[in-house]
């Protein structure tokens, strides 16, 4: 099944799931990190590979490894069946398979119907980053970067390349980033301090950044003299980052306020969703120090 693109506008917080199982739960992936569906292929073992790992597959000539769900979630580990599919994702500029038992259908849900996890879901190995209800049943919406960066560490945010960038006033800079990851937020709150940017605040989503926004129109105080930019990741309960964009740049109170989007969905084949919203710039996580020279560029002239 090729990924279809069935929403025809950008930004009204709406996104596509595809819904699979796993044993007897019921799991989704956003349709934006899904290339394909496809039955499962001969997989090559590959020597010493981390235990989620099945091996590789060849696919139109490209050599991708196989993530068996099962395993990285503990259920049933070692079941693997002929109804099974696979299921070809691209995000954090990395193509990845992950086996899966079944995919049942494509939802189209708003993000306001996403629920962040509670604490008793995270006793699974692999955090979960939403639940949403539908047809009295609970789909439970993966962190499929945590279980990338369980099998390979190195594709973490790295911040070896941080420091040889312009050198500006950084710490005078008011940014304000939307990202729901706690994980996330602590390590680009500990990059861009290493970078200089020392005056930070955290929203978990959108919805949270616009009430913001709104209090300071309330208060009468100019947005341009309290914030300088804003950083959001697309995927976020609520409101979405792209929801969130078009709705800053539709505000003419907010529509000069610098955006940029730092989000595994960042991809040549996607890059067009941030452009139709109006952001002013687009980077893929984990280049968080393409992030910061990004940053100096469009703060150099405030």
């Amino acid at each position: 099944m090729e990924q279809r693109d069935i929403l025809l506008e950008t930004g009204t917080n709406e996104l596509e799931i595809v819904e699979f199982t796993v044993g007897e739960n019921k799991f989704g992936i956003n349709v934006m990190k899904v290339k394909e569906i496809i039955q499962p292929l001969p997989v090559t073992p590959v020597p010493h590979a981390h235990r989620y790992v099945e091996g590789i597959i060849e696919l139109r000539g490209e050599v991708l490894p196989v993530v068996n769900v099962a395993r990285a979630l503990d259920l049933h580990p070692n079941e693997i069946q002929e109804k099974d599919k696979l299921i070809v994702t691209e995000f954090n500029k990395m193509k990845v398979v992950f086996r899966v038992h079944s995919v049942t259908q494509i939802h189209r849900v708003s993000w306001t119907q996403i629920e962040k996890p509670q604490d008793m879901y995270q006793g699974m190995e692999t955090q979960i980053t939403g639940v949403v209800k539908l047809n009295g049943d609970m789909i439970l919406l993966l962190d499929f970067e945590r279980i990338v960066l369980d099998i390979h560490p190195e594709s973490a945010i790295g911040k070896d390349k941080i420091r040889k960038h312009t050198q500006c006033d950084r710490s005078s800079k008011k940014i304000i980033v939307a990202e729901d990851s706690p994980l996330l937020r602590q390590l680009i709150e500990e990059t861009l301090t290493e970078a200089g940017y020392t005056n930070i605040d955290f929203y978990e989503n959108g919805k949270d950044v616009v009430t913001y926004l709104e209090l300071l129109k309330e208060e009468g105080k100019d947005l341009y003299e309290t914030v300088d930019l804003l950083i959001t990741d697309i995927e976020m309960p609520q409101m979405d980052g792209l929801h969130l964009t078009k709705r800053i740049k539709e505000t003419p109170e907010w529509e000069a306020l610098p955006i940029i989007i730092f989000s595994s969905l960042i991809t040549e084949d996607l890059r067009h969703k941030g452009q139709k919203v109006g952001v002013d710039a687009q980077i893929s996580k984990p280049e968080i120090h393409l992030l910061v020279q990004k940053m100096d560029e469009l703060l150099e002239d405030k």
